[in-house]
């Protein structure tokens, strides 16, 4: 089962529940700010964004079910699904983009680096990143899995759940490197709840793109 498989076959099953700093992340944003959420899912933080009164709202998920699921929640946002990593909208299209536990389900560096570029390319100038995701923990528990994860690609801090999907919890340093693209507003380690009711290191990063 690939990941995108596996979205759909959860989809209106997971509540999805990693902390999104909204309060932090307004403050950066221009009151007519063009949003796009890279992984909506199925419309969270769409929601959280439109009750704080943003309204020009867009996001895009690779399954299909999770968007059917935010256009009942958020029929307002303009909503797509996206191939892989390339993001079905144009050049400097956004003012902010939320990446929110998405980097946790591309397991590839490549990929992930590829996403980080899209992200840039429908980025306005001096537009805002918002990341959060997971970081690596030192558990019993985490550091067998992550053992047995390395040989799936290589990569230490990827694992699969029991249930299909194969993830990844992300060393700090590898973290800033990807990210180095975006000017650093605010970075913060964080404790964030997994959608399967555990809890894990992470972090959340607003960044300006310089390009």
């Amino acid at each position: 089962m690939d990941n995108a498989e596996y979205w759909d076959s959860v989809a209106g099953s997971k509540d999805f529940t990693l902390k999104f700093e909204a309060e932090e992340f307004l403050k950066e944003l221009p009151s007519d700010a063009a949003v796009l959420d890279v992984g909506c899912g199925y419309g969270r933080t769409l929601i959280q964004l439109r009750d704080a009164g943003v309204e020009n709202l867009a996001g895009c998920d690779i399954s299909p079910k999770m968007i059917e699921l935010a256009k009942q929640s958020v029929p307002e946002a303009d909503l797509r699904v996206n191939k892989d990593v390339k993001l079905p909208f144009e050049d400097d299209s956004f003012d902010a983009v939320i990446l929110l536990a998405v980097l946790t389900s591309i397991i590839d560096n490549q990929k992930q680096a590829k996403l980080i570029d899209e992200i840039a390319r429908v980025l306005k100038s001096n537009g805002i990143i918002y990341v959060g995701d997971f970081l690596i923990n030192e558990d019993e528990r985490n550091i067998a899995r992550y053992k047995k994860g390395v040989s799936i690609n290589g990569n230490y801090g990827v694992f699969k759940l029991d249930e299909g999907a194969v993830l990844r919890h992300h060393d700090p340093d590898y973290i800033a490197a990807l990210l180095g693209l975006f000017f650093a507003v605010d970075f913060q380690f964080v404790i964030h709840e997994t959608m399967n009711g555990n809890t894990s290191n992470g972090f959340f990063f607003i960044g300006e793109n310089c390009k």
